[in-house]
């Protein structure tokens, strides 16, 4: 680890590294277990960060909610395989050490005649506690799920499961009203009556909805995987380049038009167009319907898509407050460095000693300059050759919340051009259209400019020499301190130039107390 001169208080707005806090550490293997109505999954999170990774993820889709409208009971086939999953989960908690461990039941368990009967049995057999929740309790966590990846998020959470479908208010940090609804498409498959009973009833539901939450929010946040089918549907409707559905963003309009979309084409054209599975697609024509009801009756101007939910959700209700008042973007880039970085600390350093080219940039740009510079060297051990290549994927793909879709194009291309010059050629071309031709060159400005940064010096650069630039005369200025002269080596002077000639700016280089060294011109 780098030493460091600087204060607490230096590290500003972000505050220092907590992820060694013992009451942090207690999170780094959580189990949380979420019983649904369509699916059963587990997931072990790495919880030290305040953006969860997956230590470990499965899903099984028992389907203990199929025929509950016409029975009143838990599916007997579903019973069985929910059964398996769980004793199959109680070994591999053992086998990993995971702790604590964390189930919850939703609409299907909760409302079936025999579903505490089978709670009980689930308990005998396996030992895990399993809390049964109520329709507002399984708003609240999946609210609390959106604010671990948004934690400035304002609108309404819209959470749909096999059996129910939540709404909850989110804003300022605080959960608001909730409600919930049987608007699970495994339920409406049992309404009878044929299509127009189904479309009556989800009309009916919206409409009611609508009147008790009272609000028409500008951002809908949609959380559930038939809502994240259906978004992944929109993503190969329109051609779009990204393939991460966390932020994916959609409007009103590009939701009709899906809804449109799947109605006209068939559940095999669509799975073998997107890879969604067998289980999850059959109630995706019903969930559709539902979401256009939903957007048309709450009219939001925005559509976003969450990948985290109830299962988040429990985990930021274990996180000690001192970690949910983090930035989860920035803790998540700290935490990647501790990692795996040459060097960790010099991140930090690094985004200090380049800040004088992005003084006048607006903060949300600041935060994606400092977050690429912690995650400058996190895939050193990439082959040479590929090391551009893995630096754009992992920022472009990885599970990293607090980002849009363009923040995250633009720091994978920043990575790129820490290692590579050129873009031009590579596989990311169409992806990279995604930004505006000024954030284009702004991300390579920052990539030359960490590309330089790293090759000055290996310690703190500010400790050996300044940059300074003056945007009005584009010029760029390096200020090197007399016992730093020795590491002015060719191919340092070559970055830097080549860092100038980006900035489309004149360059020279000078001793702190003289006149230049090097004098470069465009």
């Amino acid at each position: 680890m780098l030493e460091s001169t600087q204060t607490e208080a230096d590290y500003g707005q972000f505050g220092p590294p907590i992820f060694d806090d013992p009451s942090v550490r207690a999170l780094s293997r959580v189990a949380v277990i979420d019983i649904g109505s369509n699916s059963i999954r587990m997931v072990i999170f790495d919880g030290a960060a305040r953006s969860p990774a997956y230590f470990f993820n499965e899903k099984v889709m028992a389907g203990l909610g199929a025929g509950f409208a016409e029975t009143g009971r838990l599916n007997p086939q579903g019973k069985v395989r929910a059964m398996a999953a769980m004793k199959r989960f109680r070994q591999l908690i053992n086998g990993m050490g995971a702790a604590p461990v964390i189930a919850v039941a939703t609409a299907a368990m909760r409302e079936a005649e025999d579903g505490e009967t089978f709670r009980a049995e689930v308990e005998a057999a396996t030992g895990i506690a399993i809390r049964i929740i109520d329709g507002p309790e399984e708003a609240r966590l999946s609210a609390q799920g959106v604010l671990v990846g948004w934690p400035d998020a304002e609108g309404l959470v819209c959470d749909i499961g096999g059996s129910s479908m939540e709404l909850a208010e989110v804003g300022r940090g605080r959960i608001g009203k909730r409600l919930t609804s049987p608007l699970g498409p495994l339920r409406l498959q049992g309404i009878k009556g044929g299509k127009k009973a189904i479309r009556a009833e989800i009309k009916d539901t919206v409409q009611r909805l609508r009147d008790e939450v009272g609000i028409r929010p500008d951002r809908l946040f949609l959380v559930g995987g038939s809502w994240r089918a259906i978004a992944r549907i929109d993503m190969e409707r329109q051609a779009y380049p990204l393939q991460v559905l966390h932020e994916y963003r959609m409007t009103p309009k590009d939701v009709r038009a899906t809804v449109k979309f799947i109605q006209k084409s068939t559940v095999p054209d669509l799975r073998s167009a997107t890879g969604i599975g067998e289980s999850r697609m059959s109630l995706v024509p019903l969930a559709s319907q539902v979401l256009r009801e939903v957007v048309k009756a709450l009219k939001p101007k925005e559509i976003a898509i969450s990948s985290y939910g109830i299962r988040e959700g429990v985990l930021f209700g274990q996180m000690p407050q001192q970690l949910r008042d983090r930035d989860p973007l920035i803790e998540a880039c700290r935490f990647a460095e501790a990692k795996d970085a040459r060097q960790p600390g010099f991140g930090r350093a690094l985004y200090h000693f380049l800040l004088p080219l992005f003084r006048s940039a607006p903060a949300a740009r600041k935060r994606i300059v400092r977050a690429a510079c912690l995650l400058h060297d996190v895939n050193w051990r990439a082959h040479p050759d590929y090391r551009h290549e893995a630096c754009f994927d992992s920022a472009t793909r990885a599970n990293l919340g607090g980002m849009t879709h363009a923040e995250r194009v633009f720091l994978g291309l920043a990575l790129l051009h820490r290692y590579k010059g050129a873009r031009e050629g590579t596989r990311f071309e169409e992806m990279i259209s995604i930004l505006s031709q000024a954030e284009i060159a702004t991300a390579e400005v920052l990539g030359r400019a960490m590309r330089f940064g790293a090759m000055f010096s290996a310690e703190e650069p500010l400790s050996h020499g300044e940059l300074r630039w003056f945007p009005k005369k584009r010029h760029l200025e390096l200020r090197v301190r007399d016992a730093a002269l020795d590491l002015l080596g060719e191919v340092a002077v070559s970055r830097f130039t080549a860092l100038a000639n980006a900035l489309g700016a004149t360059s020279d280089i000078r001793r702190v107390r003289g006149g230049p060294i090097v004098a470069a011109s465009r």
